[in-house]
């Protein structure tokens, strides 16, 4: 009887592990596409539920392997550093707990073959019922451990207000470079009784979260408002508009696609060589902010009718020699801006550029190179260059924990643009 006891605590703490290991935004499975989940109706929004209201989120998908399938979600509830909660399923969710996808499509007037999957969540027969981060959990035939990719989702319930602007810094050093993010929360209908210690803040830029801000301590607290202007706090490299890819057509070619190969069954696209910005001057022009959106010239449906082409990106290296001691990888919100091999580029002695193929659906994207060295991935844009006055989003998140909760609410989230808060500004 020990030894059977002694099998199932191992089996069930391997369990925990497996289940704690689920990383945010990350496919499991490689016949898994652009996966997207986003504000209803707008591919380049972060997905928002505001509780008890008529929010609606996107969720759309490919499997290349073209056959149907039966896929399910479900919603995880995670701490304010996306770790999954030791809460029952049924704590945070008002109904079913799993539901299967029902909606798909079979490609069509695309010469790859996949199956588009969609849902509009949250459905009502399965509703999260907390503020908080989720986790969206996509796996096969009702069986969680067959995981095919998990997508960060946040529900908000409004009990802080946020006021932010975008500023130039102080100090000499980073006057010219850097964007400081000065905010602050005004909370209500809450027993704050260690503002510090209870209210916890992530300021993302971009909708980024391989280079969120958070453990934000305020500046001063004044009654229920914290005040968040030091000024080494929420600082961000300015970077430049991002590169930028037009798929949205492989027969009309932009200016971005050096030549392309037609076959049969395939369709390659050989984008223009990339260079160093970093001493290029700064332009304004309308981007994605590093977001793509899945569009098309020449079909009625994108995600269903858009094609796939593998994209051959290459990146001249100075001088024509690789970089040395420094990984470059091509990154965007497409590849969740992930330093993994499959996105890392490989430099050609031949041709002394760096090179990465990747397969990519119709649509268009913006993208940038990041670097990677024995410290990790660096963040200041070496090869793009920064600027106070580049455009980009901000989005400050809001938690909250009493000494008695379980979990961290979300209470509120504040959005600004640094160029659309200034008004008198003008390029």
């Amino acid at each position: 009887m020990k030894c059977k006891n002694f099998f199932l605590y191992v089996f069930f703490i391997l369990l925990s592990t497996k289940t704690w290991a689920q990383e945010p935004d990350k496919i499991y499975k490689s016949n898994i596409a652009t996966a997207q989940l986003f504000q209803y109706g707008n591919q380049l929004q972060l997905p928002v539920y505001t509780l008890n209201s008529g929010d609606r989120f996107q969720l759309e998908f490919d499997d290349l392997e073209g056959n149907f399938k039966s896929y399910y979600y479900t919603y995880q509830l995670c701490d304010y550093n996306w770790k999954p909660v030791n809460l029952s399923a049924f704590d945070y969710i008002k109904g079913f707990t799993q539901n299967r996808i029902t909606t798909y499509r079979y490609s069509s007037i695309a010469l790859t073959r996949y199956t588009h999957y969609q849902a509009i969540l949250p459905e009502q027969n399965s509703l999260p019922i907390r503020s908080g981060n989720y986790l969206l959990k996509v796996f096969l035939d009702g069986d969680t451990a067959k995981l095919a990719f998990t997508k960060r989702l946040l529900i908000v319930e409004n009990k802080a207000s946020v006021a932010a602007s975008v500023v130039q810094l102080l100090g000499a050093q980073n006057f010219t470079t850097y964007q400081k993010v000065r905010f602050t929360v005004t909370t209500s209908d809450l027993n704050a009784f260690s503002s510090a210690q209870q209210i916890k803040v992530v300021v993302l830029q971009n909708n980024r979260w391989d280079n969120a801000q958070k453990d934000i301590i305020p500046t001063f607290v004044r009654g229920n408002v914290l005040d968040y202007s030091n000024e080494n706090i929420a600082q961000f490299p300015g970077g430049k508009e991002w590169r930028w890819l037009d798929l949205r057509s492989f027969r009309l070619q932009s200016d971005r696609i050096d030549h392309a190969d037609y076959g049969k069954t395939y369709t390659n696209m050989y984008v223009v060589p990339d260079v160093d910005r970093s001493a290029q001057r700064y332009v304004y022009y309308p981007d994605y902010n590093g977001s793509f959106n899945i569009v098309t010239y020449e079909s009625i449906n994108p995600f269903w009718q858009g094609d796939y082409a593998t994209v051959k990106f290459s990146f001249a290296a100075p001088g024509g020699k690789p970089i040395s001691g420094k990984n470059i990888f091509v990154a965007g919100q497409f590849t969740g801006f992930e330093a993994s091999d499959k996105y890392k580029m490989r430099f050609n002695e031949t041709t002394g550029l760096y090179e990465s193929s990747l397969f990519m659906k119709q649509g268009y994207y913006a993208y940038t190179y990041l670097i990677e060295d024995e410290k990790g991935v660096d963040y200041t844009n070496i090869l793009e260059g920064n600027y106070w006055e580049t455009e980009n989003n901000y989005t400050v998140l809001v938690y909250y924990k009493s000494f008695t909760d379980r979990t961290d609410q979300l209470i509120g989230i504040g959005q600004i643009n640094s160029r659309r808060d200034r008004p008198g500004l003008r390029f």
